[in-house]
């Protein structure tokens, strides 16, 4: 009797874990291109992109940059880079401080640190991680204006813009 309801338990739970699956693959995110970090001609670590599809506006799509770090930054110098290039490419001023408290939650980082930024097009909602550690998340419909900052008219490098999204 023991072993009927093991086997019924079991089926439930392939049948379940099968019904998921188109959902996984739906949400499944390609690398897209990536560049070097650079401040001041100091390569300071790594971008990488990555979409639903390569070849489709990253404003209609689940997104994700990562960033690996190869040298120590200060939270303030993200801070202070996120408003200033935020500033420079979303001109309605109401949306700025939407933004704050993402650009509040960075933390400083050292050499082989990796900050994750996600974006779920569906849930409208912005995921801020840190070594694979949330720090926290923004939901509202212009969530996903937060990547103006990289790949904005305006970002904080045309040239990473653009190996970032070609």
């Amino acid at each position: 009797m023991a072993t009927a309801y093991q086997k019924i338990a079991i089926s439930t739970a392939l049948v379940m874990g099968c019904s998921f699956c188109p959902l996984a693959q739906a949400q499944s995110l390609n690398q897209c291109g990536n560049g070097p970090l650079m401040v001041s001609k100091k390569q300071v670590g790594m971008a990488s992109y990555f979409a639903q599809n390569c070849s489709q506006s990253w404003e209609k799509q689940n997104i994700q940059m990562d960033f690996s770090y190869n040298q120590s930054i200060p939270e303030w110098a993200f801070k202070r880079a996120a408003t200033h290039l935020l500033k420079r490419n979303v001109k309605d001023a109401k949306i700025h401080a939407l933004f704050n408290p993402i650009t509040d939650l960075y933390r400083p980082v050292r050499s082989g640190d990796l900050y994750r930024l996600k974006y779920d097009h569906t849930t409208q909602t912005l995921s801020l991680s840190l070594n694979q550690q949330g720090l926290g998340q923004l939901k509202h419909p212009l969530a996903q204006q937060y990547f103006n900052i990289w790949l904005g008219p305006q970002p904080f490098s045309a040239k990473l813009k653009q190996q970032l999204l070609n």
